[in-house]
């Protein structure tokens, strides 16, 4: 475990420490409870990120160990400074009409002024990552070919629902108009911007994937060289993909965040130590095989990606507490790793009854 956590511990203690010296010297006397919030913003990103791990484990098993590694250094990089600090920086600058290193220094100097902007473009914010989720949980379960299934009695039907065409974005673009339709009139327009912009990212990103395997495909049976370039190509992709999914599951926790700390720096630092431990646990998933040792865990944790789209689209609206978030798709998960259990103790008592025959 020590080989998989190594580099959460130390991020948790250089961050720890971090947010003891910023309480101290913007509010002296608050280093500890800086730490505090710190450590409860970390394990809130972890509970509400068991199923991002699980769905990223899906993709990086077909990386290389190189790819692993940038997503686990790399990766964190930019999940923290791009996703948990700049991007919310950009969108307020956008929607707000004002330049970035004015939201910046409003960032830092007048955090509930910069709530209060944040929390103005909530809506665009979750919209576009709930499409984004809302495609990805769709192209998961509208395909024939899959023919291991969870909750069989639905995901069967569904599964024969890729014949129909781009029904995935017909589904996507009417929960769009619907969401439009109850959000207050001078947001309708950034909504459904956003909406679309989720869209057409997902399948901008897939398309290019998708793409980029068939033709590593084709140059592996011409030349094993070309082959090693492609692959790398491929792999580039798969981590901005990657990227692109951990962005999308984050919207909703660095807007929840607030509700603890209106200290941008201190929710950096605990949410950068909830997503190295994600990643962890996400390498680990990968290297100890655990998605073939758990049949139902990828399916659980694509139920919760719908679950949580399905919220954020509903957040547009109406708030909705992190614990209802997270237990959801903790739920989700709990469920399909218990019936990936009771499913591996039912192989084996079929083999032993088989051996037993055969004796």
């Amino acid at each position: 475990m020590l080989e998989y956590f190594l580099g959460s511990y130390i991020v948790t203690i250089a961050g720890l420490i971090g947010a003891y010296f910023w309480g101290e010297h913007v509010h002296n006397g608050t280093g500890l409870t800086c730490v505090f919030i710190a450590i409860v913003l970390g394990i809130l990103e972890v509970s509400l990120s068991f199923d991002n791990a699980v769905v990223n484990a899906m993709k990086l098993e077909k990386m290389s160990h190189k790819w692993r590694h940038r997503f686990l250094t790399w990766g964190i990089v930019i999940a923290v400074f791009g996703m948990r600090f700049l991007f919310p920086i950009l969108v307020v600058s956008i929607f707000a009409k004002i330049g970035m290193l004015e939201v910046t220094k409003i960032a830092l100097t007048n955090a509930d002024k910069y709530a209060y902007y944040l929390h103005q473009t909530h809506a665009p914010i979750v919209t576009f990552g709930g499409m984004f989720l809302i495609m990805l949980f769709l192209n998961y379960f509208f395909n024939h070919e899959k023919d291991v299934h969870w909750i069989k009695c639905i995901e069967a039907p569904l599964a024969h629902f890729d014949h129909i065409k781009g029904i995935e974005i017909i589904i996507s673009l009417l929960m769009l108009l619907a969401t439009q339709n109850f959000v207050p009139a001078e947001q309708k327009i950034h909504v459904l911007i956003s909406g679309i912009s989720g869209i057409i990212t997902y399948l901008a990103i897939d398309g290019f994937t998708h793409y980029l395997e068939k033709h590593e495909e084709m140059q592996a049976v011409k030349c094993a060289a070309n082959a090693a370039g492609a692959a790398g190509c491929t792999g580039l992709v798969s981590f901005l993909y990657l990227e692109l999914i951990d962005a999308s599951f984050s919207l909703d926790g660095v807007l929840g965040a607030f509700a603890l700390s209106k200290d941008i720096i201190i929710i950096s630092i605990g949410l950068a130590i909830g997503a190295m431990f994600v990643r962890s646990l996400t390498i680990m998933l990968v290297e100890k095989k655990t998605l073939k040792q758990f049949l139902y865990l990828e399916h659980g944790a694509h139920w919760a990606i719908g679950a949580l789209a399905c919220l954020m689209l509903i957040s547009t609206v109406k708030e909705i507490p992190e614990i209802v978030t997270g237990g959801i798709g903790l739920g989700f998960i709990i469920l399909a790793f218990i019936s990936s259990i009771n499913h591996n103790k039912k192989l084996e008592r079929c083999l032993a009854d088989e051996e037993n025959k055969n004796a």
